[in-house]
């Protein structure tokens, strides 16, 4: 896909938690297409310790507002100016970049999606664009305690929701891969997953075990986001890749991980 670089305007800032951005950003003109498992390159300005851009994966896409989303975890000095943007700035993005999910090829898949911590910010436009194919979808959705879990009214539009929580705040108590859905529930034609490593792992693992088609969004450091600084080099069957141009989401059938 045709990649642009782009001065957008802040339309809105929301904190939804301590640590954690919800950036919305428009322009004057249509925004370029883009598809769900995408990232941007975001510029940070005004900062002396951060030199390039940081790697956000596309949260949504309204196209009705001309507006996309970025959901910003504020874990450095970088992402905390990022973070700190209000309507009417400016920001110097970079999109879309990499390669998306694969959407079902028929409605009568059914779906789930697995997410974990900021791990969820990709699965919502992932949600929005299957749910208007008119796929069945379930969200399965895990933190460390309630307050980690975002957005989960807008995921409750497009699907089924499904949570865990490992000190049983909310939902089941535990991971992922523990919830009783993946026991009790309906049969999945196709899974895909973001979040920390291990989460996405297990899935693998359960996925590999039923048979299931599973992609994953993988989260290796992205300095260039167009292969060109080999940051971002992962194992594949295929030998190593550039995450952030063969990826960012794979066929875990590809990853030489220890599944």
């Amino acid at each position: 896909m045709k990649k642009y670089i782009l001065d957008l305007t802040v339309t809105a800032n929301e904190h939804l938690r301590e640590g954690y951005a919800l950036l919305r950003l428009t322009d004057s003109r249509p925004l370029p297409p883009m598809l769900p498992g995408q990232f941007a390159e975001l510029k940070v300005d005004g900062s002396e310790t951060t030199f390039l851009r940081r790697p956000i994966s596309i949260n949504y896409v309204d196209e009705e507002k001309n507006e996309v989303w970025f959901l910003i975890h504020e874990v450095g000095d970088g992402t905390r100016k990022l973070g700190a943007l209000g309507a009417g700035d400016k920001l110097n993005v970079v999109l879309p970049l990499g390669n998306g999910f694969t959407l079902p090829a028929s409605p009568d898949e059914k779906v789930l999606l697995v997410g974990g911590g900021v791990g969820t910010a990709p699965l919502l436009y992932l949600g929005k664009r299957m749910a208007e194919a008119g796929n069945r979808l379930a969200f399965l959705l895990g933190g460390r305690s309630a307050g980690d879990l975002m957005q989960l009214e807008l995921f409750r539009t497009l699907g089924d929701v499904y949570i865990t929580t490992e000190d049983g705040s909310e939902g089941e108590k535990g991971f992922v891969t523990q919830h009783s859905v993946l026991r009790d529930g309906p049969r999945f034609d196709r899974i895909a997953t973001c979040g920390p490593k291990p989460m996405m792992m297990a899935v693998a693992r359960y996925a590999k075990a039923e048979r299931i088609v599973c992609e994953v969004s993988l989260e290796n450091m992205m300095a260039c986001g167009l292969g060109a600084c080999l940051c971002c080099v992962e194992n594949t069957t295929d030998g190593h890749v550039c995450v952030c141009k063969e990826g960012p989401v794979f066929n875990t059938d590809r990853l030489l991980w220890q599944i």
